[in-house]
């Protein structure tokens, strides 16, 4: 690293927050965030989160007590709160004491904020929209992550550079973190000086030397351009399924045929909204498997950001930190020059 790093001073508030050398943040990812990911960033002075998701207690239970073993590292944990087992998962993150929790999914409620807080942990709630960051600062989180419509997997309405004017120009209540469409170190720098505790990346991170994911899925991802990487459409008001971005494939075309099953059987009443939410959500668990654990990247989901463009080779997570943070040293270096010029 250089001498006299600038960065340290934009990395402050974050890493004080996260307990981390670099507030530099590998987000959830189904199937793919296990133990020895999240370890490994943490090692390199990252930070990690285990996905919650669907996975069974027991299961999600070993992850933990696996990490825990595995590195002594700061990390937390991803629920996403329109699981079928969110309340036990949450219940078991108090039980267990873990130190960090990110509520993906929806809102949560303010008594589930309370209940992890009361645990010891710090709350990080997702913020889609300016109203939405405003009420989850009302009720209680400790930071929030502005997550842009760029991002890969479940996303947002909006884009981060929207975001960024709208909550994390206006709001100096809590620590905000950033993330969408982020792959660089000279990224992270401007984000940094805009008021940015940190970023959140997770596309770049399936391009990791440590990263499970199958090789067909990072070769797909390497050879992708930003562009390739679309998000679903919603075909009725009726079913009011969250967004996916994904690289698109014979997958998205299956989710297409999914949706119009999904919404004659609402029409029949055969089923309800909320079964007709879990029916989606177990198409792209059992997709994302398939591409992302099996390598079936024809009709698996190939969740990708669109920094997916940025994203052309595979490194090990400790490269991949060490490039971020000296590309964003020596652009501040660079602005600090111009800026001393004038």
């Amino acid at each position: 690293m250089l001498p006299d790093m600038l960065i340290d001073q934009f990395f402050k508030r974050g890493k004080n927050f996260l307990g981390c050398r670099y507030p530099i943040i590998c987000g959830a990812m189904t199937w793919i965030s296990d133990y020895k990911l999240v370890g490994d960033v943490g090692e390199a002075g990252g930070f990690g989160f285990l996905a919650g998701g669907n996975t069974p207690l027991d299961l999600l239970e070993k992850e933990i007590r696996k990490l825990r073993d595995y590195s002594d590292k700061p990390f937390g944990v991803n629920l996403v709160t329109v699981s079928p087992i969110y309340k036990e998962q949450l219940r078991l993150v108090c039980d267990m004491e873990c130190a960090l929790v990110m509520f993906a999914g929806s809102i949560p409620r303010e008594p589930e904020i309370r209940r992890a807080q009361e645990a010891g942990a710090k709350v990080i709630c997702f913020a889609p929209t300016a109203p939405l960051a405003i009420r989850l600062i009302k009720m209680g989180t400790d930071a929030l992550m502005l997550e842009g419509s760029e991002a890969g997997g479940h996303i947002g309405p909006v884009s981060l550079t929207v975001l960024l004017q709208q909550i994390l120009f206006e709001v100096e209540d809590v620590p905000i973190f950033t993330a969408g469409g982020i792959a660089t170190g000279r990224m992270m720098a401007h984000l940094l000086m805009m008021g940015a505790a940190g970023i959140q990346m997770g596309t770049r991170f399936v391009m990791s030397d440590e990263c499970k994911a199958h090789p067909n899925f990072k070769e797909t991802f390497r050879r992708a351009r930003a562009r390739d990487a679309v998000a679903t459409p919603q075909f009725d008001s009726r079913l009011p399924v969250i967004p996916v971005r994904a690289l698109k494939n014979k997958g998205t075309q299956a989710f297409g045929k999914l949706q119009l099953d999904i919404m004659q059987k609402l029409k029949d009443e055969t089923i309800d909204t909320q079964q007709a939410q879990y029916e989606v959500e177990n198409f792209w668990a059992g997709a994302l498997h398939s591409a992302a654990i099996e390598g079936n990247v024809e009709k698996g989901s190939l969740m990708a950001g669109q920094s997916v463009g940025l994203a052309d080779k595979i490194m090990p997570v400790k490269g991949i930190i060490d490039e971020l943070v000296y590309d964003a040293e020596t652009e501040l270096q660079k602005l600090k020059q111009k800026l001393s010029a004038l």
